[in-house]
């Protein structure tokens, strides 16, 4: 039997002992006219027309297909069987992932339908199976020159230019079923307090009940409470005999056992407050600058879809070995299980949406975006690495159609509603409407320039702002350049159509070169709290990464670490 692909659970924050990854082979048929709803096709086809190897999407060379054209539909088939015992409780299906607007039946029947093509959805499917066999059918439209949805860096080229890349249709992350009782946990949301040693649980359950919380660290207990649900819902607070905070590169976790009658889910936290303190950003009460970099989560053979968990762990331990301390998660809502690799690794991320492809001029916009990204707001609340949001990057006055301001701060509020924990940033770069923290890009090549353009800002006065004449820089608050660099090495030489900032350098000490100066830029001002350096690694025709698409080093980085590492001017 062929190994299931990524066959490890990927909700490490909501585990249970009971559930099936449903990854492999999976038929297939495009659907270029989307008519196949109205042939029936969830009804019973049978001739379907390929085999894909799910979660990889069908432009993946992973998947088995490898299709790079626009794909404006695609069909996925596959049979379970369920014997008498796995009937008894709930049966519940998980997709972490489809792009972007999906519809799915068992057995004919339409269990449900979600729009969004970055966060998990799940489908109770009790009363939809038998004992014996099942279909399991879904149908995934996607448009990303709709102006509709957001779709991120996914090309609305044909082919892949700039920083726009392939595109990534249907199922990418992990399908699976799980089985729970009648009464069970649906969702937890954790709040920390350092200053009491304490950890606040909210918790949304399915039918009544007792919910008891466990913690462990390194396998010593360390803290429990209990208490009885309430209209749905359990709130309590688990006191903690030890605590060992969260920290930027001490990823120091609490395991965390949660019961509820028969149900029983394993789950980890940690112990991290951040805040703002005039310019600076807290973390635990201590200054923290940011050595940020970019990365897009995208891979060569799986684009959207990391081709093992090895694979994500590692991009985590490359920013690290180059001096990094995390990361703006560019342009996509990435999977959970990346994220639970920087909790463990106690490695920093920016939250964001891959709001591109949207229509930013249009207020109705709200109804396309909104949605998704509150979901990815609940579904990522947990993670400590986690410490601010950014839902909108660079929203551009494009083709005379100018910027809808009430869009992005009807987002910003919204977000800081559900959120009071973190900052928000309302959109990186431009333009700023109300936002906790004021960022821009620059990517200006020559060292001496860039710093003199910030040289007013680092003795104290005005902050220059390319974009000034749409934007007022916020005096007072947090602010860096979440942008810059983006220096361009062609490794091989061989790229001839390449993409990148500005002329690239002649030569490796060249590119040193100008690194060291404009970071020492950065580093030096003390009224910036961090950098974000573009990027992490090339993504196909774009060579301005520190590694290569595959990952390998272009540059010694003992030397790149020892130009990131060196202490900053606002760092306590």
């Amino acid at each position: 039997m062929t190994q299931i692909p990524r066959p490890e659970h990927p909700q490490p924050q909501m585990k249970r002992e009971h559930w099936k990854n449903l990854n492999g082979e999976w038929d297939f048929s495009f659907d270029f006219g989307c008519s196949g709803i109205d042939q029936k096709w969830q009804e019973g086809k049978t001739d379907w027309e390929k085999k894909i190897l799910v979660p990889f999407c069908p432009e993946s060379d992973l998947s088995g297909i490898g299709y790079k054209d626009f794909i404006p539909g695609v069909w996925y088939h596959r049979t379970i069987t369920l014997t008498g015992e796995e009937l008894k409780g709930d049966l519940l299906l998980h997709f972490g992932a489809v792009d972007y607007d999906a519809r799915v039946w068992i057995n004919g029947v339409e269990a449900g339908r979600h729009q969004g093509g970055y966060v998990s959805f799940t489908f109770d499917i009790t009363k939809l199976v038998k004992e014996g066999e099942n279909d399991i059918t879904l149908f995934a439209a996607d448009d990303v020159r709709s102006g509709k949805q957001p779709k991120g860096k996914q090309s609305h080229f044909f082919y892949s230019r700039g920083c726009d890349y392939t595109r990534t249709t249907g199922i990418w992350q992990t399908v699976w079923l799980e089985w729970v009782p009648e009464s069970y946990i649906e969702k937890v949301q954790y709040y920390p307090n350092l200053a009491e040693a304490t950890l606040g649980i909210k918790a949304v359950v399915k039918g009544q009940g007792t919910l008891e919380a466990k913690a462990f660290y390194g396998g010593e207990p360390c803290g429990s409470v209990s208490a009885k649900s309430e209209g749905g819902t359990v709130t309590m607070t688990l006191p903690l005999s030890r605590l060992e905070k969260w920290e930027p590169g001490h990823g120091r976790l609490y395991d965390l056992t949660l019961t509820y009658g028969e149900d029983k889910v394993e789950s980890y936290f940690g112990m991290r407050e951040v805040r703002l303190d005039g310019e600076k950003f807290l973390i635990n009460d201590k200054s923290v600058f940011q050595r940020l970099v970019l990365d897009q989560g995208f891979y060569p053979d799986g684009i959207y879809t990391a081709p093992t968990e090895e694979a994500l762990v590692k991009d985590v331990e490359l920013s690290m070995a180059a001096g990094f301390n995390g990361a703006r998660l560019h342009q996509k809502v990435f999977e959970p299980l990346f994220l639970y690799h920087c909790d463990k690794a106690g490695y920093l991320v920016w939250g964001e949406q891959g709001c591109w492809g949207l229509d930013y001029s249009n207020p109705a916009a709200l109804k396309y975006f909104l949605p998704e990204w509150m979901e990815a707001l609940e579904r990522d609340f947990n993670h400590p690495a986690i410490i601010g949001w950014c839902p909108f990057n660079e929203t551009w006055d494009y083709e005379g159609r100018r910027q809808d301001d009430s869009l992005l701060a009807n987002v910003y509020k919204m977000t800081k509603l559900y959120d009071t924990t973190r900052p928000c940033i309302d959109t990186s770069g431009n333009y700023h409407v109300v936002t906790d923290i004021y960022d821009l890009h620059n990517y200006e090549q020559d060292p001496a320039k860039f710093a003199a353009i910030y040289e007013s800002f680092k003795q104290g006065g005005d902050l220059e702002d390319n974009h000034g004449y749409r934007q007022t820089p916020v005096k007072g608050i947090p602010t860096f350049i979440s942008e810059y660099g983006g220096i361009k090495w062609d490794e091989e030489g061989v790229e001839k159509d390449g993409w990148g900032y500005g002329a690239g350098p002649a030569t490796k000490e060249e590119f040193l070169n100008r690194y060291k100066g404009l970071t020492d830029a950065l580093l030096d001002n003390p009224h910036m709290f961090a950098f974000c350096y573009t990027q992490l690694y090339d993504v196909e025709q774009e060579l301005n990464g520190l590694y290569t698409y595959e990952r390998k080093p272009k540059f010694d980085m003992d030397v790149i670490k020892a130009i990131n590492a060196r202490k900053a001017a606002i760092e306590d």
